[in-house]
């Protein structure tokens, strides 16, 4: 089949106007053999250099390829056969390296969600299913691609073979259906908005590599007008317990044997300190700093009331599966969220959480490496080993009602929690944010809804000031 033609017309560039008539984009049209070709540019310009270059290619008489629509002469004729799975894993590739475990992660699951856009039907097509997991676990894994089971490397094979090449993403419908592919869940309905961002721009990443690696002539996606579904990741008030429910359910973990009196500690230190899951699991005695005990009546050693400690985070430890770290350990160390490596955040350690920290270190001392936190049988805490602890505690804690709601769902919305109480307790938020590991602007806009009492002051204030008026 030709995939060339000499047959192109290059028609005036068009401006394309809003409602109130104002001029919004310039674009290109042009015509091989029967096919359409439009490239819209923001400045009269760029769409004018755009067309010079297609007028002087045909006067030239070069030939233009029937899948881009562009001159052969530009360079992409032969990489026009590049697959998009073959892209894809040279993509995942490239970033392999450097990436943390989590960012692979990330975008093995963006490229997976996409991927089912570039799949052509017919030709001995695997099960959606078959697809979905062999990309994800196998081929957008550099370290695990090679070792794949034979069922999922039959798959790849097939895909390295039959997925559309990446040259079809000059056509803004196939450009869109990735886009739209690669921001929906498995039902076709779009993602969380969070992961919607999120998996656009890591495809507006890859088609960047694209560009760079001749295979397009420019990103497809930055192209593509998309709204973003609206998010302000404010906190749901309905997840904070108050400290009533945070106790019982501290309790309630407690009680479970044999892990629950180990964990009471570490939940603790996210209801009372703000910390993150990840922070937390990663803590070692030596990153704690509990006051001095005093002496009672008659002697003995006792906590004072007002005992407050200090926490100094140096390192977070997050769960991101064996698969995705190059030494095999689930777990991940890296710097603090929101921190250069090497960079520490220090958290004041009240006194309910000094005396929960003082038990457990009594109770169950540090692990061989240092860390607070480990197995019963001495190895890592495994992070189901927490959820699981959690769930029950819900269960056994809450009320039917509760248990159903939002409240305290996660172990994370302790954390929520701890940093509505600082704000509401009248505490700046500039300290708050410092505390915990958040810009200001974030922490006011996220738990803006989880402030309370604030309006009925402000209203005293303004009555105040006007007086009698």
């Amino acid at each position: 089949m030709k995939n060339t033609t000499y047959n192109v017309r290059v028609f005036a560039i068009e401006e394309r106007r809003n409602k109130a008539g104002a001029v919004t984009s310039y674009r290109v049209a042009w015509r091989t053999d029967a096919e359409v070709w439009k490239r819209s540019f923001k400045r009269s310009a760029q769409a004018d250099a755009f067309r010079s270059s297609l007028v002087t290619a045909a006067r030239q008489g070069e030939a233009f390829s029937l899948s881009t629509g562009e001159p052969v002469s530009w360079g992409r004729a032969a990489k026009e056969d590049v697959s998009w799975y073959a892209f894809a894993c040279e993509y995942v590739d490239m970033k392999w390296k450097t990436a943390a475990g989590k960012y692979r992660q990330d975008i093995a699951r963006a490229l997976t969600a996409a991927t089912p856009a570039m799949v052509p039907d017919g030709r001995g097509k695997p099960d959606d299913k078959e697809i979905r997991v062999s990309t994800y676990r196998w081929g957008f894994n550099t370290k695990n691609r090679e070792t794949a089971p034979d069922d999922a490397a039959r798959v790849l094979r097939w895909l390295n073979e039959n997925t559309t090449p990446v040259s079809a993403l000059t056509d803004a419908t196939v450009a869109r259906a990735l886009l739209i592919a690669g921001t929906s869940r498995l039902d076709g309905k779009r993602a969380a908005a969070t992961t919607a961002r999120r998996h656009r721009m890591l495809l507006a990443n890859a088609m960047d590599f694209a560009v760079e690696k001749g295979y397009l002539p420019h990103n497809p996606i930055r192209d593509l007008k998309w709204i973003a579904a609206p998010d302000t990741n404010e906190v749901d008030r309905r997840s904070v317990v108050n400290h009533a429910q945070a106790r019982a359910l501290l309790d309630a973990v407690k009680k479970q044997e044999p892990s629950g009196p180990r964990l009471v500690a570490f939940f603790a230190l996210i209801y009372y300190a703000a910390l993150r899951p990840e922070e937390a699991l990663n803590l070692r005695k030596a990153d704690i700093a509990l006051p001095a005990l005093g002496a009672d009546e008659t002697g003995e050693e006792s906590e004072s009331a007002d005992a407050w400690g200090e926490i100094v985070l140096h390192k977070a430890r997050p769960y991101v599966g064996a698969a995705w770290t190059d030494d095999g350990d689930p777990y991940e160390e890296r710097a603090l969220k929101h921190r250069a490596d090497g960079q520490s955040r220090t958290v004041p350690c009240a006194p309910a959480l000094t005396r929960i920290l003082r038990w457990h270190l009594a109770e169950f001392g540090d692990g061989p490496d240092g860390r607070l936190f480990y197995g019963v049988r001495g190895g890592e805490l495994p992070a189901i080993t927490y959820r699981r602890a959690w769930r029950k505690a819900r269960t056994d804690a809450l009320t039917e009602a509760e248990a159903a709601s939002p409240l305290a769902r996660r172990p994370y919305d302790l954390r929520h929690a701890c940093v509505s109480t600082w704000l509401n307790a009248g505490v700046q938020a500039p300290q708050v944010a410092e505390w915990a590991g958040h810009s200001v602007e974030v922490l006011l806009r996220v738990y803006a809804k989880c402030i309370v009492g604030q309006d009925e002051a402000a209203k005293r204030r303004i009555t105040d000031a006007l007086g009698d008026d």
